[in-house]
């Protein structure tokens, strides 16, 4: 592969994704693949930090709905980022790459606070980075952290990372006759109601002139396939 298109990023990585087939959990295979897919990408030249949902462990909207506070569910789900991160973190390591873990939230024990910084700091010293806790905030989604995190470190992109080869018209496992977008701007993405990203996080990216590579992370070599030119995926940008 070549030169990496950007040389910064951050990749947005849904919990259920480490969960495989199970639909719960974390998947090891799944996580070392994924595992193998980050260092490729930072194997081509390029800085990554990643944010991980929580969804295969724990979804504040949907405890919510079952009588506790919206603050209070989103909080358990933004601890939940922390344990998939701290497991991702282990996975990198345990294949030699060195990685961090910086929370949104203070707990010195477990790992170290998010500073622009602490990230700074580690991206130069050659580790991939991993983004937990959320925003620190409820009520903001992964998607909002993902593009908040990309803006506050200087990264050049967001790769958003899905079941689905980019944005389409409808769901393309529901709607056969659904079509895939290679280009959209972010105001499109917003206007057409898009599910692939939640508005805050496409109208930030908008705000801050991020673009946002949506594309399936179901493959081996995915993420550094996006970076080298020679992925499948929709660029929102513009």
């Amino acid at each position: 592969m070549g030169e990496p298109a950007y040389r910064r990023v951050v990749v947005k990585v849904s919990g259920e994704a480490l969960s495989g087939e199970h639909g719960f959990g974390i998947d090891q295979p799944t996580m070392d693949r994924i595992a193998t897919d980050l260092i490729a990408a930072k194997n081509l030249g390029c800085e990554v930090a990643v944010v991980i949902g929580g969804g295969n462990i724990f979804r504040g909207v949907e405890v919510s709905s079952r009588g506790v506070s919206r603050p209070t569910g989103d909080t358990m789900g933004m601890l939940a980022t922390v344990m998939n991160c701290l497991a991702m973190q282990a996975a990198l390591e345990r294949k030699g790459q060195p990685a961090l873990t910086l929370s949104a939230f203070v707990m010195p024990e477990i790992c170290e606070l998010f500073t622009r910084r602490a990230a700074h700091a580690a991206l130069a010293a050659g580790r991939i980075i991993l983004l937990a806790g959320g925003t620190g905030n409820p009520f903001f989604t992964t998607d909002t952290t993902a593009v908040l995190r990309a803006a506050e470190i200087g990264a050049q992109a967001v790769l958003k990372a899905t079941n689905v080869d980019g944005v389409y018209t409808a769901d393309p496992k529901k709607d056969k006759s659904a079509k895939r977008f290679d280009r959209l701007t972010h105001s499109q993405a917003l206007e057409g109601g898009y599910k692939v990203m939640d508005a805050t996080a496409f109208a930030l990216a908008r705000e801050t002139s991020l673009p946002i590579i949506v594309f399936s992370i179901a493959e081996q070599g995915s993420i550094a396939a996006i970076l080298a030119g020679s992925g499948h995926g929709t660029v929102v940008a513009g």
